[in-house]
């Protein structure tokens, strides 16, 4: 195992019971190879996993006061999914520093996504019993401060052409006109844009592997500019 001082460093957290950080790191195949009562870190991954949800939903809640509970709930699901959380850890290169059985060593348990994620997780719980719940909250928002920058609206995550023509559609039953506008790159790996218009005014573009991705980025940029619309201060009117 790598140096945890190494390791305190990429996390920019300094452990008063580094303990609980070797807990963290440690994988449940240490104990089922050693066939002892060795801890791992399962418990702390539990633990780990409910502050996330609080960090995150405190945020997403407050970011996002005309969002109801759908929206929220989907943002926050695609924060803290597994593949999310295993790329956080490969971040901080979490992999070099876990401690695994040699079977687990061997099947490349190290690399494995379902053991990443779990040990983010419980280095999550980890600081949560070392310095409290402000020290986590920091953190966790600094680790996901690129993702949460980018959220600046909360469309229906799984449909958002569907979300589109609700929206529209509850001021005009005009129909919403979606246009291949290009496609370029090779046969192999081909890139769509398409663009959505709405009573004869162009709302949006977007760009995809395929003409229903480009379609939904499309409703997505227009869901944006939409929301960025209904944000903006109304202009003043100047005095008689």
């Amino acid at each position: 195992m790598a140096s945890s001082d190494e390791l305190q460093t990429l996390l920019q957290y300094r452990f008063q019971n580094r303990d609980l950080l070797l807990l963290a790191l440690t994988h449940p195949s240490v104990a089922h190879e050693q066939g002892t009562s060795i801890q791992h870190n399962q418990r702390l991954e539990f633990l780990g996993d409910a502050v996330l949800q609080l960090v995150l939903t405190r945020f997403l809640y407050e970011s996002f006061p005309g969002y109801g509970e759908g929206p929220l709930t989907k943002a926050r699901a695609q924060l803290v999914n597994r593949r999310t959380l295993a790329e956080q850890a490969l971040r901080l290169n979490l992999g070099e520093y876990l401690l695994v059985s040699r079977g687990e060593e061997l099947n490349g348990g190290r690399a494995r996504p379902s053991a990443l994620a779990d040990a983010f997780e419980a280095v999550l719980g980890a600081i949560f019993l070392d310095g409290g719940y402000a020290a986590v909250h920091d953190f966790i928002l600094e680790q996901f401060d690129d993702v949460l920058g980018e959220l600046k609206f909360l469309p229906n995550l799984e449909n958002p052409k569907g979300e589109l023509q609700e929206t529209l559609q509850a001021q005009s039953p005009a129909p919403i006109e979606y246009q291949l506008e290009s496609v370029t790159g090779p046969d192999h790996n081909r890139v769509f844009e398409c663009a959505v218009r709405y009573r004869g005014e162009e709302l949006g573009r977007g760009k995809g592997k395929s003409k229903k991705e480009a379609e939904s980025q499309a409703a997505l940029a227009a869901l944006e500019q939409i929301k960025k619309t209904k944000d903006e201060p109304a202009p003043e009117t100047g005095a008689d």
